[in-house]
């Protein structure tokens, strides 16, 4: 059993039962524990050498993650000379820019190819859907001793909280495996969104606690823990971690900016343009959380691992994040966000080129495709390349190390910044031996 998750859900449900029991507070115990990044500053500047070499543009990031094993041939790196037993039932399209196709499920993307870098030669060594995911989001293989951060937790510890009154790490879709901030403190986790459509849900004060009740108990419960607090805060960083949860849960309780969690603040024509399913309502809500100044959105697209009917499916899911990503894409760009807002797409591993006897793709971590937009990259280009089958890595392999320091490169950070764990450890962003692919960057 792994410590750390223990640890994590202890505080999760402290801060639930007490909350609800002592002010009449609602809310909901996976959203209060991660409040508490608010009470840091630790900000760093840009470094010049980064900036130099074309980064530091981006101020925000918008990850998806398509998770299940996304596959490569019928989207990003279509092969339409390869044999039937490869390409499938898949046909190649034009895109707005000479030279680059994709598959044929998604014609929104690629009328707006011109912004996106597209990396075709992923490669990873993690062939399992967990350890896959743990890999490409922290850079790192999973350990039993200790849990890594992935980028919105990196990018928080390097760049500081940002401002405004909602965490600067928003996660949507991505459930309880999600690695989040490891080993750093817990301020640097994520907000854990379940389903874009409810929003932040129990995050008012309780329908039958006045304001004045609910101030009496704040006060109260201040006082009461005076003497315990005199004792024990300023040595044990949980101690402290609990009260500036409260703090910056009450803050935020009574903040502005709790309507970016409001789907329905957007008009018909938006939603319309995004999408209905689950996912798209993500992807709205990323955008509208980087639109007030969260620094980091995560959103997981789940159901991409087809080992039968991968032709079927791809017709079912391929046209959602199609349509997802191409509206973001634009409406960044119409608000004049785009310059200043990463995009990233990433999975754990590709699909094999071979399709097997059920029509499906089987888990293929040799190569595979990611791409990103925005934020400093030089869109209309194709980095890396594969064999005619999509089978092996031919050209500028790159790995979940150097994906995430390029993450880094963007928002202006050194990806190789050392940071000691708890035991003492040295880590990276950008992972052991992470580059970032300063080719992509204008």
């Amino acid at each position: 059993m792994n410590t750390n998750k223990l640890d994590e859900l202890s505080r999760r449900g402290f801060l639930a039962t007490t909350a609800k029991s002592c002010f009449g507070l609602t809310v909901g115990g996976a959203a209060a524990s991660f409040f508490n990044q608010r009470a840091y500053a630790d900000s760093v500047a840009l470094d010049p050498s980064v900036v130099a070499a074309g980064g530091g543009k981006a101020k925000n990031v918008i990850y998806l993650f398509m998770s299940g094993g996304m596959t490569h041939i019928d989207t990003f790196d279509p092969k339409p000379d390869a044999d039937a037993s490869v390409k499938g039932d898949v046909k190649a399209i034009k895109t707005n820019v000479d030279g680059i196709q994709l598959g044929h499920c998604m014609p929104k993307l690629a009328q707006q190819m011109d912004k996106v870098a597209l990396i075709r030669s992923m490669n990873t060594t993690q062939g399992a859907h967990a350890q896959g995911r743990y890999f490409m989001r922290t850079g790192y293989t999973p350990r039993s001793s200790i849990v890594h951060p992935t980028p919105g937790a990196w990018t928080n510890r390097l760049k500081g909280p940002g401002s405004g009154d909602i965490p600067s790490y928003i996660t949507v879709n991505c459930g309880s495996e999600h690695p989040g901030a490891g080993f750093l403190p817990t301020k640097y986790a994520p907000l854990p969104i379940g389903d874009a459509s409810t929003g932040l849900s129990n995050s008012r004060r309780g329908r039958n606690v006045s304001e004045e009740a609910f101030h009496q108990q704040l006060t109260l419960r201040q006082q009461l823990d005076q003497d315990f607090d005199a004792k024990f805060a300023k040595g044990q960083k949980q101690v402290r971690a609990y009260n500036e949860a409260y703090t910056a849960a009450v803050k935020l309780m009574k903040s502005k900016d709790l309507e970016a969690f409001d789907l329905s603040k957007e008009g018909r024509e938006v939603h319309a343009l995004y999408g209905a399913e689950r996912f798209s309502k993500g992807v709205l809500l990323a955008r509208r959380l980087v639109e007030r100044g969260v620094r980091f959105v995560e959103v997981e697209f789940g159901g991409f691992d087809w080992h039968a009917d991968n032709f079927g499916q791809m017709e079912q899911q391929i046209p959602v994040l199609d349509q997802a990503l191409a509206a973001l894409l634009k409406d960044l760009e119409l608000k004049g966000m785009l310059d200043s807002t990463l995009v990233v797409l990433g999975t754990e591993f590709g699909r094999s080129p071979k399709i097997n006897s059920n029509a499906g793709r089987n888990h293929f971590p040799k190569a595979f495709s990611t791409m990103m937009a925005g934020g400093g990259i030089k869109g209309g280009q194709v980095y890396g390349a594969t064999d005619a089958t999509g089978a092996s890595v031919t050209e500028n392999k790159v790995n979940a190390q150097d994906f995430n320091a390029t993450i880094a490169h963007a928002l202006g950070v050194q990806h190789d910044k050392v940071i000691m764990s708890d035991s003492k450890r040295p880590f990276r962003m950008g992972g052991r031996e992470g580059k970032p692919i300063t080719k992509l960057f204008s």
